[in-house]
């Protein structure tokens, strides 16, 4: 949905800022049906670039099908003709649009896990060399999930694109500076105090790269360096179910103990699901001042201005992290109402800015 103007501006985002493609590139398009309006409207932006577009549609229900059905030897395969693709193309816009984000809560969670194990390599491949960006397409389901209409979502949604992506990434240079020249992180809050080593790790900019709506800077712990207790106030959805209260303690690095108020049995079951997955991959701070309420979406909330977040499993190579696994689960604690960051013994988030004010240009509520 939205307006014809605010998805045409989206598109132009997409393909010019987020993945800058250029002339005689091939650009993917990965999106479900529903996102036709946007899909449509990245394609006609492709060609006037003078790249050449390639559609990937996919069926909610078809992926759905496919978990209750498929074998273990077919959530095992890994598509040859995808392993190409991701060998050959420059760039992949991915939209998302489901029509009921609740549509594989009933698969067990080692299914999907497996799974992910398995188009691994494609997902390497994609993450090394080419470049891509995800976006969602306001629907009905994204909007029962943040408690809104549609109308209302879009609203949120598109202010929350509609950033000075400039002014952003300007602030975002001068706070990889800072994260860069700092050793010891420490997050208190709310039965919180945490603490791990960045040291040597690198900071990453998001200001419209990767993710659309972006707003983040993130890095990778130092494997072995976590050590402390966290309380995570807003819930961590994975696989469409929302596993909320979660409580972990960290000793060298690992967890040791973890508990949820509700579905406990599936944060267990992830923590379990290799070697990895109970090492922290990413640390990340969120700024973007148009996303200001938790919509039960990582997309949006990971870069919700005023929290941080940590990620249990996969760290991404570019900042260093040396942490493998399978599961990469992103979890949000809020530190606008009670809670610091220290860096090195300095508090840097105090009351829901980073480093300071919001730059010019970039539009809150």
């Amino acid at each position: 949905m939205g307006s014809e103007k605010q998805v045409s501006r989206l598109a132009n985002i997409l393909v010019n800022h987020s993945v800058r493609a250029k002339k005689g590139e091939i650009v993917r398009i990965s999106c479900g049906e529903p996102a036709k309006p946007l899909a449509l409207a990245v394609f006609r932006e492709v060609l006037h670039v003078g790249a050449h577009p390639l559609f990937s549609v996919g069926f909610d229900d078809a992926q759905r099908i496919f978990f209750e059905e498929a074998s273990d030897a077919q959530i095992a395969h890994l598509p040859p003709t995808k392993l190409y693709e991701a060998k050959r193309i420059d760039a992949d816009i991915v939209i998302v649009a489901p029509g009921n984000t609740r549509a594989l809560s009933h698969i067990p969670p080692k299914k999907l896990a497996d799974k992910r194990k398995a188009v691994k390599p494609i997902s390497e491949i994609i993450l090394r060399r080419v470049r891509w960006v995800l976006t969602n397409y306001p629907t009905e389901s994204l909007a029962q999930e943040t408690d809104r209409s549609l109308p209302e979502y879009e609203k949120l949604y598109y202010r929350a694109v509609d950033q000075d992506w400039g002014a952003m990434a300007r602030m975002f240079r001068r706070a990889k500076r800072i994260l860069e020249n700092s050793s010891r992180v420490r997050i208190v809050g709310n039965d919180t105090d945490l603490s791990f080593s960045i040291r040597g790790r690198k900071a990453i900019p998001c200001a419209g790269e990767c993710n659309m709506p972006d707003g983040e800077i993130f890095t990778a712990p130092v494997e072995n360096s976590t050590e402390g207790k966290i309380y995570y106030e807003f819930p961590a959805i994975y696989g469409g179910r929302e596993v909320s209260g979660i409580r972990l303690t960290f000793r060298k690095g690992k967890v040791v103990d973890a508990s949820a108020e509700k579905n406990e049995s599936i944060l267990k079951e992830m923590l379990a699901a290799d070697p990895g997955a109970r090492i922290l991959g990413e640390f990340g701070i969120g700024a973007n001042p148009g996303v200001t309420d938790f919509t039960r979406d990582i997309l949006l909330d990971e870069k919700m201005g005023g929290t941080i977040h940590l990620a249990i499993g996969r760290s991404y190579p570019e900042s260093g992290g040396k942490n493998v696994s399978a599961v990469h689960w992103d979890m949000i604690k809020d530190l606008r109402g009670e809670g610091e960051l220290h860096l090195d013994g300095r508090p840097v988030l105090r009351t829901g800015s980073l480093f300071g004010k919001v730059p010019p240009g970039m539009k809150g509520r």
